[in-house]
């Protein structure tokens, strides 16, 4: 039987494409990394560290695209898992990689459904077990649309719990691309502040990388946070749970379609019939694109037509 897309009436749709879930970018990025093999194939493949916001926001489009494109979420996903194909390589240790071990592939998409339980959890007003049950369910259909080996999936949410745990605490590792996801100290200005003087911008982002970092610290499984040397009190738990509630309740003063990413927006206005069902699909904008000297790599999500 064909995998079959995730539609509206999903949990994954509710909470996925959500702008919150920008704010556990570091968490996903640093737990992704912390693979041995996801780690290296970072370290010796990708030009992320030179182009941290455009690459963040163009693979928005092609991830989220696997949730919300409907009948073309499949080859949606298809697309997303060639750009793996020719990443492989042996690291530093003698050990070799490659981006579509299923192992390693599946942790990549274990980021993600984690990503979601704990952004409905911490921002969303959080979850029942069953809720937890039900997207764990979604996160297996989500899967399937990848086309590669089911074998590393657990079989119930209780099995992944446990997966979880074994992976933080067992398997896990501090490396130099989990370092290099954290370090903040000299990154580039955001899109939106775009406008800011560069001196002033120089100031604001110690605040920024500080608070980003304490916010992706609070997140982390208890031996994540032990293995890369983080310190986490009760009080840093009490302030983290407020801002998560402070956050929850201002969003919700945002307009429903307002809260979404471009690509899973138009897929609500499909899914209502403002658009119609075979409406091209929301494509990154020409600004989040790599350097031109990379767009012929197959590595890269670049869209044939750039709005």
């Amino acid at each position: 039987m064909a995998a079959q897309p995730l539609g509206p009436g999903s949990l994954t749709w509710k909470y996925f494409g959500d702008w919150r879930t920008l704010l556990m970018a570091l968490w996903a990025g640093s737990m992704q990394n912390m693979h041995p093999e996801l780690g290296a194939a970072v370290a010796e493949h990708s030009r992320f560290f030179a182009e941290r916001w455009q690459r963040l926001f163009r693979s928005l489009y092609p991830i989220g695209g696997t949730v919300y494109d409907g009948p073309r979420a499949a080859e949606t996903a298809r697309a997303v898992r060639g750009y793996h194909e020719t990443i492989h390589g042996v690291d530093s240790r003698g050990r070799r990689y490659h981006a579509l071990n299923p192992g390693t592939f599946y942790w990549a998409h274990a980021t993600f459904f984690m990503l979601t339980v704990v952004a409905a959890e911490r921002l969303m007003g959080g979850l029942s077990e069953a809720d937890k049950r039900r997207l764990f369910d979604e996160h297996v259909q989500w899967y399937r649309l990848y086309g590669l080996s089911m074998r590393p999936v657990p079989g119930s949410w209780e099995e992944f719990r446990a997966y979880w745990d074994r992976m933080c605490t067992d398997v896990l590792e501090d490396n130099k691309a989990t370092r290099d996801v954290l370090d903040l100290v000299g990154i580039a200005k955001p899109p939106l502040l775009a406008r800011v003087p560069d001196p002033v911008w120089r100031v604001l982002r110690i605040l920024v990388a500080k608070s980003f970092v304490w916010w992706t610290v609070g997140l982390y499984h208890p031996a994540v946070r032990d293995r890369l040397g983080f310190s986490w009190s009760r009080r840093d738990e009490a302030l983290h749970r407020l801002a998560g509630r402070a956050i929850g309740r201002a969003f919700a003063l945002v307009p429903h379609d307002l809260r979404y990413h471009p690509r899973a927006r138009a897929a609500w206005r499909r899914a209502r019939g403002d658009l119609p069902p075979d409406a091209p699909l929301v494509e990154t904008p020409a600004r989040n694109l790599p350097p031109l000297s990379e767009r012929d790599s197959p590595t890269h999500y670049v869209p044939r037509e750039v709005p």
